[in-house]
């Protein structure tokens, strides 16, 4: 009797660990998804890819996942979320923007930043059709 004692004890104080654990985490923010709140939020992000790029256009994605930005020199840069962070890119002539369903896929020729797909609502096939006045990797620009 003892023993089944103890070990209900035991299991019960496991269990209150466990939670107090969960808790813990839930205060401090961990394992929540990143999500780009804003255009501040974006702003800053794009601060970290290039230093310096300072955004005159910003279309962010509907559920905060990616964000593309435009500065006034006519250079996009795309935002996207890759794991618990997000990853940043300057995109060129090479890269291939297609609409489907409304949403915006941006396939970049760099294979292991992958394929984003951004739902920038109404604004997705006016950035669409922006990729085709991107600069090449020289910087010209073709229109």
């Amino acid at each position: 009797m003892a023993e089944l004692a103890f070990n209900l004890l035991q299991l019960g104080g496991s269990l209150l660990a466990i939670l107090a654990l969960a808790a813990l985490a839930r205060w401090m923010k961990l394992g929540a998804e990143p999500r780009i709140r804003d255009a501040e939020s974006a702003r800053m992000l794009a601060e970290e890819v290039d230093c310096g790029f300072e955004p005159v256009d910003i279309a962010l994605d509907r559920f905060g996942y990616g964000a593309l930005l435009r500065d006034a020199s006519g250079r996009v840069m795309l935002i996207r979320q890759h794991g618990a962070n997000f990853v940043g890119r300057m995109l060129d002539s090479r890269v291939q923007g297609r609409l489907d369903q409304g949403r915006l896929v941006i396939a970049l020729p760099e294979a292991s930043f992958g394929t984003a797909t951004l739902d920038l609502g109404p604004a997705a096939a006016e950035w669409a059709a922006s990729f085709r006045r991107l600069p090449d990797q020289a910087g010209r620009t073709y229109a």
